[in-house]
């Protein structure tokens, strides 16, 4: 089982993995750690990240980039028509009114949507998984920004589904950098001491997020969080490309925003630039040859001047601090240390404003782009059965408060009550007890509206089926469930009906629960009872049993009537289907085609890279042989050689860039093939032939010695017969002489003449050698009867010479050629 985990950024990615006993971020085929958030989609294959932003500018139509927090939103969505303007692509709107990007792909204009995109993604990333680790990933942990909604969640899980991955979980960034610091720290508090307070702050290119997490051994429970969305590193970007728009505008007299692809490059330019002021205070230039109409542009920029220019934006770096503090209820003095990560926390003046709210220095011991990655991956080993990792429980926290609205299919009645506050525990269920004769409808949605950065504050509607009511007439009590997962999305996972029936008396064990009244009409009335089944926070239980004690004494009537009919009734849960209707949810059809057509994709891209590496073998070959024909091979052909073999070399140069462009894999690998039959023969005879001759004399060597020790009477070869032996002496005589008269001959020519022998000779003679020889020698010793000692019989060996020759098969023994020379087959 793999062990993975992915940091999906705005811009760029980070892939970590579990292996050799730690976490490990590994690198791409460029060798480089990360990889960028970009698909570039062309007439036969599409290519995602470093190639793809090689394309940016050459292909930005086709080029996809910045695409992460379409996810779940509509089309008319005010961030996304925002956004528009500032993208070289085109948005599309789909039947259903989400975004979609248009593109041109396989000569076609093919409409992918947000889902479809980030799941190429996610394929680019498991491959890369698959490379490093040399097995199948499909088990994963995937970042996401802590403010995303639950239709923003749904649409990346199923992206996940469509690249084939198994997300195991969906962590919040911050709570993935808070695993990655804790777990690893041995001098944590205990469990049963206050806990270590720290703050972790996250600003990555396009958002700013902050949590403050307490820890003790074995255990992280994050208690705050805030954020601005819409705060980060290419913020500045802007600034100092609209700087540099007007600059040129009024230097150069260029319109810059009037061609897409110098404004590419300029926001390049300009995020290498910000990165060079964070390390240099002193003035720095910026230069862009062949710019806009064959002109060269220059121009500078420090520190100093680009705070000034930025210092709307440095002043939005506090609010979100100051709200994780007042949500969280922490003084400053109990803040134990401030990490922080994320590319634009490199920026001096925000980490001076950061240090200068605290009051205190702040820490940089986690890397600042990969530490997402390895929580994640942290992440995935404790949910993975395949390693064993130290216990460590976390406890995440519900950005936003869910409110739940229930509603009669037949009447006006209505009632809704929140049932997550804002920082509650996650993952966490709850149990919610209606009393109702007929089918009703949940509706759930987010509780602040103003606080959400997302326009619809709907989750889904769930309707509860098969509500009947009892056989007496009364309401039907119906328990539902409602659970915040580990991916923080909203469901309700089930619902049940409690019928009573009449029946002997039956103890049966009803749960101590606090009820809260509907705020319905007066004749409704319907009780509704909490179960926390998870955990429970110890300030939510003192309010429950606070509650209960209040209702108690208006509860004792019910609590007799009841206990009066218990003698003779019995209850029955029956399960209800769920009808769930959750916002902008894809359709499990659609699903299932974006899944196969995800795969087809990756079969043409297997394809097109398979065609382009018989083409390039192609050209390779062309290179290495006309770089030996004026090295190596030059002493080894004529001039006329030499002029036939650069001759079609040359017309398989000018085929190839002319009319085998664009050719099927097998046609280039035939044209390699007679490449290699037209070069290969006359170039590969020489440097055969002194191989093959060396084998040759070896082979001679090796059976000559063989034939002095028989001529001395060694004993493993003195059950050869002498006519035998004269027989293989002869042998080897004649193809000593014949080698000889070869070398001989061979040495008096020229390498470009026609060579004395062949390779396909020589190999020739060293097999009729060996056919005459190893019949001899490989013949077996006949048995002999020799005295073994007891124990030798025991252990079936021998400790004579015959016990070092070996035995064959049917327990004869083996004859061994002399030591240390080859073994003769």
């Amino acid at each position: 089982m793999s062990v993975v985990g992915i940091d999906v950024g705005f811009q760029n990615c980070y892939i970590a993995v579990a292996r050799s006993g730690g976490i490990e971020t590994i690198a791409n085929e460029y060798s480089d750690r990360c990889t960028p958030a970009c698909i570039s989609l062309a007439s036969k294959n599409r290519t995602i990240g470093n190639a793809a932003k090689s394309q940016i500018i050459t292909n930005f139509k086709n080029t996809v980039h910045g695409f992460k927090k379409f996810h779940g939103r509509a089309v008319d969505d005010q961030f996304v028509q925002g956004e528009k303007s500032k993208l070289p692509y085109n948005l599309h709107k789909l039947d259903n009114g989400s975004t979609g990007i248009k593109v041109r792909y396989l000569n076609e204009d093919k409409v992918f949507t947000i889902e479809q995109m980030t799941a190429m993604l996610l394929t680019k990333l498991k491959e890369t998984s698959e490379h490093a680790l040399k097995k199948p990933v499909v088990d994963c942990v995937i970042s996401v920004p802590s403010f995303f909604t639950d239709v923003e969640r749904r649409s990346l899980m199923d992206a996940t589904q469509i690249a084939g991955l198994n997300c195991l979980r969906l962590i919040n960034d911050t709570t993935a950098v808070a695993l990655a610091y804790g777990i690893y720290k041995q001098d944590l508090p205990n469990p049963e001491e206050k806990p270590r307070n720290v703050v972790f702050v996250d600003i990555g290119h396009s958002s700013y997020q902050v949590s403050i997490a307490s820890f003790n051994k074995g255990k992280l429970k994050v208690l705050a969080t805030a954020f601005d969305p819409y705060l980060g590193g290419r913020n500045f970007d802007e600034l100092l490309v609209e700087y540099f728009c007007g600059d040129f505008k009024n230097r150069f007299k260029l319109n810059v925003k009037d061609n897409p692809r110098a404004l590419l490059r300029l926001y390049q330019e300009c995020e290498k630039l910000k990165k060079l002021m964070s390390a240099n205070s002193s003035d720095l230039p910026l230069n862009i040859e062949c710019f806009m109409n064959d002109i060269d542009v220059h121009g500078k920029m420090n520190r100093v001047q680009f705070e000034e220019m930025c210092a709307q934006l440095l002043m939005r770096v506090e609010a979100p601090l100051k709200s994780v503090m007042e949500q969280s209820k922490l003084s400053r003095d109990e803040i134990y240390a401030i990490e922080v990560v994320g590319g634009a926390t490199r920026i001096p003046a925000i980490k001076e404003r950061i240090s200068k709210f605290f009051g205190k220095d702040i820490s940089t011991t986690l890397n600042a782009d990969e530490a997402v990655a390895r929580g994640c991956a942290l992440q995935c080993a404790i949910l993975s059965p395949a390693f064993k990792v130290r216990e460590f429980s976390i406890t995440d926290a519900v950005p936003f408060p869910i409110t739940l609205r229930w509603k009669s299919q037949t009447d006006e009645s209505v009632g809704e009550c929140e049932v997550y506050s804002k920082n509650h525990a996650a993952p966490f269920s709850k149990v919610i007890t209606f009393h109702k004769k007929e089918p009703f409808d949940l509706e759930a949605f987010y509780s602040s509206p103003n606080e959400l950065p997302y326009p619809d504050s709907r989750i889904g509607r769930f309707t509860i089926q098969n509500v009947v009511p009892q056989p007496d007439g009364d309401s039907s009590k119906v328990k539902v469930k409602v659970r915040v997962n580990m991916h923080g999305i909203f469901s309700v996972s089930s619902a049940s009906l409690i019928e009573k029936q009449k029946g002997e008396a039956e103890d049966v064990q009803m749960e101590t629960e606090p009820t809260v009244q509907n705020e319905g009409r007066p004749e409704e009335q319907n009780k509704m009872q909490v179960d926390q089944e998870v955990m429970v926070k110890q300030t939510d239980l003192c309010l429950y049993l606070y509650k209960f004690l209040i209702l108690l004494k208006d509860g004792d009537k019910q609590d007799q009537v009841a206990s009066s009919s218990k003698a003779n009734t019995k209850v029955k849960s029956v399960d209800l289907p769920i009808w769930a209707n959750t916002t902008r949810q894809l359709d499990q059809d659609v699903l299932n085609n974006f899944v196969d057509y995800e795969k087809k994709m990756i079969i043409q891209d297997k394809l097109e890279k398979e065609r382009n590496d018989a083409k390039n073998a192609v050209e390779e070959y062309v290179y290495e042989v006309r770089d030996k024909l004026c090295g190596i091979y030059e002493r080894y052909v004529t001039e006329d050689e030499s002029n036939r073999l650069t001759i079609m070399l040359e017309d398989t140069e000018i085929w190839l860039y002319e009319e085998g462009e664009d050719q099927e894999k097998e046609i280039y690998q035939d044209k390699l093939s007679e490449l290699k039959v037209g070069c290969g023969l006359c170039l590969l005879e020489h440097e055969g032939r002194p191989r093959a001759f060396d084998e040759l004399g070896k082979k001679i060597q090796l059976f000559m010695k063989a034939v002095d020790m028989y001529k001395q009477k060694d004993e493993r070869y003195q059950h050869l017969s002498a006519e035998e032996m004269s027989v293989v002496e002869k042998s080897v005589c004649e193809a000593l002489g014949w080698m000889n008269t070869k070398m001989n001959a061979q040495s008096k020519l020229t390498v470009a003449q026609d060579p004395a022998v062949k390779v396909a000779e020589i190999i020739q003679k060293i097999q009729e050698l060996e056919d005459v020889c190893h019949p001899v020698f490989n013949r077996p010793k006949p048995k002999t009867e020799e005295p073994v000692e007891e124990g030798d019989k025991n252990n079936g060996a021998h400790n004579g010479p015959a016990a070092q020759q070996g035995a064959d098969s049917k327990g004869n023994q083996q004859m061994k050629p002399p030591s240390g020379e080859m073994e003769v087959d």
